[in-house]
């Protein structure tokens, strides 16, 4: 007999359980794999009323290999999503205030808020960074390093000029 693989396949299979109900359904798994897809992160749609806990969610995962795989493929797509969102956070001006307080009094300015911008895209690139490295993080290639495309070649014909030179330095200090 075949164990079940999913959630909902576990919860016909078993009609009494101990402790809480789960709030699983197709229909929110669906929702949390769209809002991941769209860049949301888990915490944070797990704040609304209607979602479980976080950690509900990664054990459902844990019990669930399709729902795995949908939340990882979910998770790639926000990633990218993310990135895209850099780009308007650089291309679009942020005004807001600076208020400056001096011997005539206070002043305001109104100006792009140019280092706050550069704060959210720093975040998001060193999270981003962290979450995905091989796609996101710095490259970094050591030689040697068998998926390194480097490859170390010596150029003698550097030292074959410098050793002629100097055979025939001696030639002609011996002649």
């Amino acid at each position: 007999m075949s164990e079940p693989t999913t959630i909902a396949a576990k919860q016909q299979k078993s009609p009494k359980k101990l402790g809480r109900p789960s709030k699983y359904t197709p229909e929110l798994a669906a929702e949390i794999c769209e809002r991941l897809s769209d860049g949301e992160p888990l915490r944070q749609i797990c704040r609304d009323n209607h979602m479980p806990a976080w950690t509900a969610i990664y054990a459902w995962a844990a019990v669930d290999k399709a729902l795995s795989e949908r939340i990882a493929q979910a998770r790639e797509q926000g990633y990218d999503a993310i990135a895209e969102d850099l780009l308007a956070i650089a291309d679009t001006p942020l005004m807001g205030e600076t208020e400056t307080s001096s011997a005539n009094g206070l002043t305001i300015t109104r100006q792009d808020m140019l280092g706050h911008r550069k704060l959210q895209i720093e975040t998001r690139l060193k999270l981003l960074a962290k979450w995905n490295p091989k796609k996101y993080g710095d490259r970094q290639i050591l030689a040697g390093d068998k998926d390194s495309p480097l490859e170390v070649k010596a150029d003698l014909s550097v030292f074959e000029t410098m050793l002629q030179t100097v055979e025939l330095g001696r030639q002609a200090k011996g002649k």
